[in-house]
C-alpha cells in the first residue's frame, strides 16, 4: 500500500500516520520524491483495510499495489535512482556507462594490458572476474582472492573503479575489500540468502537477470535487496534462454523501456554473455543503447585467442576502441 499525503501535511500528520500503520503490524518507509510527499507500508501478506489510515489528517491518497515489489517499483519511488560507483555515476538521464574487461582475472600482465585497452578507448568501469560460476567443473574457475587483489591492482593503475561477481556469502568480505561494485550473476538471481545479506551491505550492486526469469520475478529479486535497506541497485540483461541455438542466449532488449517504466533503478545491458559471439557484440551494445540502455558490458581482452574464459565473444583493443567510436555517434 501507497500512501500519499498532502503537499502541505505537517511532520506531525505525517508521524501520525506511521504510527498507525505501526499499530497495524505493519512497516513505514518514507519514499523521497520531488513531487510529493509519500509513505509504503511493508510487511503485508494480503489486502490491508485502510479505513483507519484513509481519514487520517493530512492524507490525500491510498493506492493499493499488488505487485510482488514494492521499493522497486515506480509507485513507491517516482524519482529515478542514480547509483554511484567510485566517481561514476549511473541512472536516469546520465550519460551512458561502459563497463569493460576480461571474463576472468588471468595474469597480473593480462589483466593491467586489458585494463589499458579499455581505459584509452573511454570506458568507465574496470570489469573482471576473480570467482567463476562455469557450467563445468573442469573448467578455468578463476583466481579467487589472488584475482581480487590483481583486478584492484590494475583498476588503481589505470583509475577505474571496478566491479566482480560473487558467488556466495561468504565471499563478501573479500569482494567488499577490493571491489567497488558487487556483480551478483545470473545464476545467482534467486540465491535470496545471498541477496538478504547483500542487501545489507551500503555497497552498489549490479544484478543480472536469471537465464530463464520473467521480468517480474527479475524485479522481485531486487526487491530482496532494497527491502534490506540497500537502495544502491543497478540491474543488468544479459540474455535469456530461448529455444535459439545460433547464439549463446537471446537478447532481450524490450526488458530495458519495460523495466523502465515499471522501476525506478537504472538498467545496463550486457550483449557479450547475450549473443556468445564476438562478431554480433558492436551491433547489439549499439541497439541496446538506442533501445534506453543506461549502460553496457562488454568483455574485452588484450588477446581473445589466449583467453581461459569466453575469447569467442571478447573483443580485442581495436574492436573495442571502434566500438566506443560509433558509440558516440549515437550521443553516446
Amino acid at each position: 500500500m501507497l500512501i500519499v499525503m498532502d503537499h502541505a501535511a505537517t511532520a506531525a500528520q505525517i508521524a501520525a500516520v506511521n504510527e498507525s500503520v505501526e499499530k497495524m503490524g505493519l512497516r513505514p518507509e518514507a519514499i523521497p520524491g520531488s513531487q510529493r510527499t509519500a509513505i509504503g507500508v511493508l510487511g503485508n501478506q494480503g489486502y490491508i483495510d485502510d479505513s483507519a489510515i484513509r481519514n487520517l489528517a493530512g492524507v490525500r491518497e491510498v493506492i493499493h499495489v499488488s505487485k510482488p515489489y514494492k521499493l522497486v517499483s515506480r509507485d513507491f519511488h517516482p524519482d529515478s535512482t542514480i547509483v554511484k560507483v567510485g566517481k561514476v555515476e549511473l541512472g536516469g538521464d546520465l550519460p551512458v556507462v561502459m563497463m569493460a574487461g576480461p571474463c576472468s582475472v588471468e595474469s597480473e600482465a593480462q589483466m593491467l594490458a586489458s585494463a589499458c585497452i579499455v581505459k584509452q578507448a573511454g570506458a568507465d568501469i574496470l570489469r573482471g572476474g576473480a570467482f567463476k560460476p562455469r557450467t563445468g567443473p573442469h573448467s578455468f574457475q578463476g583466481l579467487g582472492v589472488e584475482g581480487l587483489k590483481l583486478l584492484r591492482q590494475a583498476g588503481d593503475e589505470v583509475g577505474m573503479p571496478v566491479v566482480t561477481e560473487v558467488m556466495r556469502i561468504g565471499q563478501l568480505d573479500d569482494v567488499c575489500r577490493y571491489a567497488d561494485l558487487i556483480q551478483i550473476g545470473a545464476r545467482n538471481m534467486q540465491n535470496f540468502d545471498l541477496l538478504k545479506e547483500v542487501g545489507k551491505l551500503k555497497f552498489p550492486v549490479l544484478l543480472k537477470r536469471g537465464m530463464s526469469a520473467t521480468i517480474e520475478e527479475f524485479l522481485a529479486a531486487a526487491e530482496y535487496i532494497l527491502a534490506e535497506g540497500n537502495g544502491q541497485v543497478i540491474l543488468c540483461e544479459r540474455g535469456i534462454r530461448t529455444f535459439e541455438t545460433a547464439t549463446r542466449n537471446t537478447l532481450d532488449l524490450t526488458v530495458v523501456p519495460l523495466v523502465q517504466q515499471m522501476s525506478h533503478l537504472p538498467i545496463i545491458v550486457d550483449p557479450s554473455h547475450a549473443t556468445g559471439r564476438r562478431d554480433l557484440v558492436p551491433i547489439m551494445a549499439k541497439a541496446a543503447v538506442v533501445s534506453g540502455a543506461q549502460g553496457l558490458m562488454i568483455e574485452v581482452h588484450n588477446d581473445p585467442a589466449q583467453a581461459l574464459c569466453d575469447g569467442a565473444q571478447s573483443l580485442d583493443g581495436a574492436g573495442f576502441t571502434q566500438l566506443m567510436l560509433d558509440l558516440r555517434q549515437l550521443k553516446f
